[in-house]
């Protein structure tokens, strides 16, 4: 994807994807230092439709792998379908304790 930029807003707690320098779609995560969990996945209205939600997921889990320093809990129902979709990525996903 040209003219795209992403990035890592550490003090916003989000990853962005920006095309031409404008916004167009969000992905907000908590990080406790162990797990980020991805909380929500947003696209701008009038950006919508074109499946810029999918690759800023999709550079934020390339991201996270590449730290490999954290594992995933995909909060979101989006990111949780993206992850059905991509199991290629599951070892990435945070596993669930049961009481």
């Amino acid at each position: 994807m040209s003219g795209f930029s992403f990035a890592n807003e550490i003090d916003a707690s989000r990853y962005t994807l920006h095309k031409d320098g404008a916004l167009v779609s969000v992905l907000d995560y908590r990080d406790d230092g162990q797990t980020i969990a991805l909380t929500r996945a947003y696209t701008i209205p009038t950006f919508r439709g074109h499946g810029y939600a999918g690759e800023v997921v999709a550079r934020a889990v390339a991201e996270i792998e590449e730290r490999a320093d954290r594992t995933v809990s995909p909060v979101c129902w989006y990111v949780a379908e993206w992850f059905d979709a991509h199991p290629a990525h599951a070892g990435l996903l945070a596993t669930r304790r049961t009481a």
